[in-house]
């Protein structure tokens, strides 16, 4: 048997060391016990398990795909997972067990695609290598083959428009910081909090080589970014009788101009580009562009000739490459696909699980498309999504006749923040799963932990039927935490473009707290039992601020001051405890968001710049213009431990205390400027922790006690730690 594998592995043409080395990383005292053997790539990807114990042996087409396999040995067979974020593997047992019977899985779509273009700014622009290695091999466990890659793309533009008439110094004033470069190259914005140094394109640029080679050793896609006729100010000025579109404003902020790519400018341009791009990361097959996003104008361009234009310089550059394009609002127009070569196209669907009464083969004329969600917008720390939509929809779009479905599409706006959910949404690309979420999610508790627990099993069931049971034709992501939104007595959302109700039972969603907290002492010690105590407990206080706000209204109303007193207490008393329960868990630190900015920057005044970078985009996001008039302000909120504390709570206790004075006086409160108490807060420099402090159980427990989640006084004696 082996001495077949090893001649096949030959004969299948790559080599699996790239794979065994994301082992060595991720399974150090393990990996030796795991053969990695190479099959060709016929029929589509696929891997094989079996082996005897000690020695398992994994068989795919792509050392992605081996990983894959890995994973799938992990969670069947020895009841642990690697999770974004969390994992279980320290429960793995000395000598890996064998299968019972040989496991074997093909990929049901070519096309897996992962990562929205703006996760790099909602889940962290500053990344290093380390932690970037991390993703893509998580990314790679989970049977993800393409992957979105902007990073570096900013020293592309700035190689090729000083080919234009622009110096080095009039490019990087256009250029964005790197947490709101995903907007420049949407064609939404240009500049804010820049100019970045050279030292940080260079440091970027290094980044991105290392990621798209590790995506080539790895047999996966770098998706990047194309050139679709974006130009700086002054273009038009610079360059006498070429066409360039103003495309007015995207909330709030002045959008770049748009080189009409009928113009014979165009095809200059883009060739700079396209060389450029090569000559820093080489070749890829696949380019994401965006013609008119979220409102562009096409003034008196032809839509469907720019469309031809822009795929005719990718061709020039990258014979037979793909452009992908984002499926979101009314994109991509009609003009677009009619215009181009279907078989040249991908569309990645943000909206599949959003509404009901979709015919992407209608809409999109047959064009090949990914099945893709958007559960998380703005990285929001909430948990939940419409996964019984996927559980239905997806098999039900790819089986019928005549569909054009060849791929998933995973891309929450901000990644990393809901393992539950990327553990599903990539499973359906590789296995049969249950029409109804609660039997997958009773059976990813087991190895989510590391083993079965009756009360693991029923905590993810609660959650199968609540968050992650949502409805489709309305959201695909769940409400937000009104503690982190601007105070109003009638607010429902804290980002302007978020549900403003529950989405699902707050109540049977407590009880998932409960369950949790009984879960067996020896599968409490996992990274990944730890972060969902903190997260699902996180959001139980977080439903409950629902109740509470109206109550507090309802005391204001009627100048009930005590009342109204005692309610804002509890109120507060509540942010308070969020803090400390964030706290205890590294994810949902602020200091861990800072702190990559900070290991980024050359200098102090640098640091305070990139940290500004970090701080606005998840609370005034921009400008006063863009976060007032635009409505962009806590669009990226969430809860995190120094961000509570630090603006949430004292913009509430700010609220509540103008209007305890309006009772007093009988007098409207005073109003409060918000934007410039988030500016300051913005551009503060306080340090943050960075290692988690506080016992997650006992901060769980104190929290299921106070809101009255579980029968009787909870946990019992025999339960505690």
């Amino acid at each position: 048997m082996i001495l077949c594998l090893v001649a096949c592995s030959a004969l299948a043409g790559f080599d699996t060391a790239p794979a065994q080395a994301a082992l060595q990383r991720l399974l150090p005292r393990h990996q030796a016990q795991l053969t990695l053997v190479a099959l060709d790539g016929q029929g589509g990807d696929r891997y094989e398990i079996s082996g005897t114990a000690g020695h398992i042996v994994v068989a795919g087409t792509s050392p992605a795909t081996l990983l894959a396999g890995v994973e799938t040995y992990l969670e069947q067979v020895t009841h642990t997972s690697f999770g974004w974020p969390g994992d279980s593997v320290d429960r793995l047992p000395a000598t890996l067990p064998a299968p019972t019977s040989s496991i074997s899985r093909t990929a049901k779509v070519p096309d897996r695609f992962a990562l929205n273009d703006v996760d790099d700014g909602y889940a962290d622009a500053y990344l290093d290598w380390h932690r970037w290695e991390h993703k893509l091999d998580l990314l790679a466990l989970h049977g993800i083959n393409e992957v979105f890659m902007p990073i570096g793309t900013e020293e592309v533009y700035r190689r090729t428009f000083r080919e234009f008439g622009y110096d080095d110094a009039q490019i990087r004033a256009w250029i964005p910081a790197a947490g709101h470069q995903p907007w420049w190259l949407l064609q939404n914005m240009s500049a804010f909090g820049g100019p970045m140094s050279p030292a940080q394109f260079e440091r970027r640029t290094e980044l991105a080589k290392k990621i798209v080679a590790r995506l080539r050793e790895l047999g996966m896609t770098a998706v990047m970014p194309g050139y679709y006729g974006t130009v700086p100010s002054g273009f038009k000025e610079r360059h006498a009788g070429v066409s360039v579109v103003s495309q007015g404003e995207w909330v709030g902020f002045k959008r770049p101009d748009w080189l009409d790519p009928r113009d014979p400018m165009y095809g200059r341009v883009a060739a700079a580009f396209y060389r450029h791009q090569r000559e820093l990361f080489g070749d890829s097959t696949m380019y994401k562009m965006d013609l008119l996003h979220e409102g562009g104008r096409a003034g008196d361009v032809s839509v469907g000739e720019a469309a031809r234009q822009v795929m005719q310089a990718l061709q020039a550059a990258h014979p037979d490459a793909r452009w992908v394009i984002l499926g979101w609002q009314h994109n991509p127009p009609t003009a677009v696909i009619d215009a181009v070569d279907a078989r040249r196209l991908l569309i990645v669907d943000g909206l599949s699980d959003r509404y009901d009464g979709l015919d992407r083969e209608r809409d999109w004329h047959g064009v090949p498309y990914a099945f893709g969600a958007i559960s998380n917008f703005g990285g929001h720390t909430t948990l939940g999504a419409n996964a019984g939509i996927w559980l239905s929809r997806f098999p039900e779009w790819h089986d019928k006749q005549g569909s054009a479905l060849r791929g998933i599409a995973y891309m929450p706006e901000g990644s990393g923040t809901d393992p539950a959910a990327f553990a599903l949404f990539t499973a359906l690309a590789w296995q049969a799963l249950p029409a109804e979420p609660a039997p997958w999610f009773v059976d990813y508790a087991t190895y989510r932990y590391g083993g079965p627990d009756a009360h693991a099993s029923a905590a993810w069931r609660m959650l199968a039927t609540t968050a992650y049971a949502m409805p489709s034709n309305d959201w695909s992501e769940p409400q937000d935490s009104l503690f982190n939104a601007r105070p109003d007595l009638a607010v429902r959302t804290a980002a302007s473009w978020s549900p403003e109700s529950m989405r699902y039972d707050a109540g049977r969603f407590g009880h998932a707290v409960c369950e949790l907290l009984k879960v067996t002492p020896a599968l409490r010690h996992t990274s990944a039992y730890h972060y969902d105590l903190v997260d699902v407990t996180r959001q139980a206080l977080a439903n409950q601020a629902r109740l509470l706000l109206p109550r507090i209204g309802e005391a204001y109303a009627s100048k009930d001051v005590p009342r109204f007193h005692a309610l804002a207490t509890q109120w507060m008393d509540d942010m308070g405890m969020l803090d400390r329960l964030l706290a205890s868990e590294p994810h949902f630190l602020l200091g861990n968001w800072l702190s990559n900015a900070r290991r980024a920057a050359r200098s102090d005044a640098e640091a305070a710049q990139l940290e500004y970078d970090q701080r606005s985009i998840i609370t005034s996001w921009g400008d006063r213009s863009g976060a007032d008039r635009g409505g962009l302000h806590d669009y990226a909120n969430r809860e995190l431990s120094g961000l509570v504390s630090g603006l949430y709570a004292p913009r509430w206790q700010r609220y509540f205390d103008s209007l305890a004075q309006a009772m007093a006086s009988g007098s409207p409160p005073a109003p409060i400027d918000w934007f410039a108490m988030e500016q300051a807060w913005a551009h503060s420099r306080d340090v943050q922790r960075t290692t988690p402090q506080g016992d997650a159980w006992q901060l769980a427990n104190d929290v299921a006690a106070k809101l009255e989640l579980c029968p009787r006084s909870g946990p019992s004696a025999a339960d505690l730690p």
